[in-house]
């Protein structure tokens, strides 16, 4: 089955829809460049004039051409040694804003049932404030570790392992979705780079937002213009 162009922007394979949106339990989301409008380690490296630097890293590494994210990740945290912690608050307060539709669609999918799961590949700084500012039910990121207000360029140890990369997101939406019961088929998953795509595979409903070109080929839906909201013509 080929895609189809849906509606103006918006391109669906390998499914018919609309989808009943009740049918779903969980939706995990991605959040640099999907949740919100920034690469959050990319502004942060602004703070030592290290964003060009930082951000082809970053860009390399969502296309796909980096394969090992977390040897990517360690490689541009070791960049922010020395950024002091009072950077994040900045980069929160002054550059970071939810994309259009997020509140909308995480809205939307809440009042039909469903849990929010939010897992990235950026830090807890940034994912635990979007989670209580959006009301979703879990969160995994990556925490930045620091010593005397600085960020000493490292990333710290967590229950779970160091870094969430494609692998682990995979694995916390499937370990989420066994905890509540529900199967990978009513979940839904939604990204923007090549990370994205290990939990995207499992999945019920796939969703890729003005993505990159690997990950638009892969999902069962492509928001290529417009906002997250759009989800909701493809789900009733």
């Amino acid at each position: 089955m080929s895609s189809t162009e849906f509606a103006p922007g918006l391109v669906v394979q390998r499914f018919t829809p609309p989808l009943a949106l009740a049918d779903f339990k969980l939706i995990a989301f991605d959040m640099d460049s999907t949740l919100i409008n920034i690469e959050c380690i990319d502004e942060i490296a602004d703070a030592v004039g290290k964003k060009a630097e930082v951000a082809a890293i970053t860009e390399a590494t969502m296309r796909g051409e980096i394969k090992d994210f977390k040897e990517s990740l360690r490689r541009r945290v070791a960049l922010l040694q020395g950024v002091p912690v009072s950077a994040l608050q900045q980069v929160y307060d002054e550059r970071l804003q939810l994309n259009p539709g997020a509140s909308e669609l995480v809205a939307t999918c809440k009042a039909a049932g469903l849990k929010v799961l939010l897992v990235s590949g950026g830090f807890t700084f940034f994912a635990n404030r979007v989670k209580d500012r959006l009301g979703i039910d879990f969160a995994r990121s990556n925490l930045l570790d620091e010593a005397d207000g600085q960020l000493t360029g490292r990333v710290v140890q967590q229950s779970w392992g160091d870094i969430c990369d494609g692998a682990e997101k995979r694995r916390t939406l499937l370990e989420v979705a066994s905890l509540l019961g529900v199967s990978p088929q009513e979940c839904i998953a939604v990204g923007d780079g090549a990370n994205d795509l290990p939990m995207m595979g499992e999945v019920g409903l796939s969703v890729a937002f003005h993505a990159k070109p690997t990950v638009r080929e892969q999902a069962m839906v492509a928001i290529n213009d417009g906002g997250l909201d759009r989800l909701l013509e493809v789900l009733r």
